[in-house]
This record gives C-alpha cells, structure tokens and sequence, in this order.
C-alpha cells in the first residue's frame, strides 16, 4: 500500500528500546512511517543491504530483507503480547481483504498498461524497456491479449528474463518481469 519504498533509516545499534519504540523509519511516495520494536531488547543488528536496497523489505522479509536483530530483555511479559502466527496471518489476511490489496511477488519500478495491444507488440516494447533498466529492477505488464500467458512463457524462455508472477484478473493478464542480465 505504500508504493515503492524508497529510503529506510535504522535508530543506533547497541541501545536498549522499548516494546513498541521506534527503531527506524521507512519512507515511500506516498507514505512515511515508524519502524518499531515488538519487544523490549537491544537492538543488535540493522541489515545494511535493506538500507541500501530498501525495496527488499517488500519482496524477501524472510530472507535478505530483514530490517533488525533484537536481544529481548524482558522476555516474559512481552511474549505475552505478541500474537500467535496464525493470528497474525488472520489480522492480515482480514486487513488485505478490507483494503482490497493485490499483492503480487515484487513491487514493480515500471508498468506497462498494453490494453488492445498485440501480444507481439508488446513484448517488442518490454524488449526496449529492459534495455534501459538495471538488473534486479520490475516491470509490471497489463495486457488484455488473450495469447497472452503464451507469447509470455515462450518469450521468458528465449530471453532468459524470469516472469516472477502473473495472474488473469477479469479479463486482464497481469506479468511481472525482473531483469536478469
């Protein structure tokens, strides 16, 4: 919902903060916010590549995009306060539904809207597009060609560029597209 991100901060490493302190901030076009603790502990780590690549936040918080490591200090009464994983998974899955989220493997740096476009077409402009982008960067195709999901399979496999995502909504096909070489 925040759109792209573009800059995370981290509070000092070291310092003990409290539950629900802030430890950093993270920043989009259209959204800023606070980063907090959901334990008292000190804060161990930051992750400098999610400073750097702010983005990985987004598409891999499991792997490289972690943002923090805190050593609890009061274990016992803040476990209590923390939802279980299946209640978390509910809050948010309930909060994805009322705000109608699409959420898709990556957050796209460009879009593509290709609605009565030909399939061959458009994947002459994603050429031209790829051409000019940075290796690791997304962009989203929009196409209502019902050969679609065809052109698009064959295409990834003669260019060797990796369809990460898609999905049929409606009548529209949804591609996501990250640069690989």
């Amino acid at each position: 919902m925040a759109g792209k991100l573009t800059r995370l901060t981290a509070k000092p490493v070291g310092q003990e903060y409290a539950r629900g302190r802030a430890i950093g901030t993270i920043e989009s076009g259209k959204y800023f916010g606070l980063l907090r603790t959901p334990v008292s502990g000190v804060l161990l780590a930051v992750s400098e590549a999610i400073l750097r690549q702010p983005k990985l936040l987004s598409e891999a918080p499991y792997r490289e995009g972690w943002f923090a490591r805190v050593r609890p200090t009061n274990w016992a009464s803040d476990r209590e306060a923390l939802q279980s994983p299946d209640a978390a998974k509910e809050l948010l899955g309930n909060q994805i539904r009322a705000l109608r989220v699409r959420c898709f493997t990556a957050f796209p740096d460009y879009e593509m809207y290709e609605i009565g476009t030909e399939c061959a077409a458009v994947l002459v402009k994603l050429n031209e597009l790829l051409s000019k982008m940075a290796e690791g960067e997304v962009v989203h195709i929009i196409s209502d060609d019902w050969t679609a999901p065809i052109e698009m399979d064959r295409w990834s496999t003669e260019t060797h560029q990796p369809v990460v995502d898609s999905r049929k909504e409606g009548n529209l096909y949804h591609f996501l597209v990250r640069k690989a070489h």
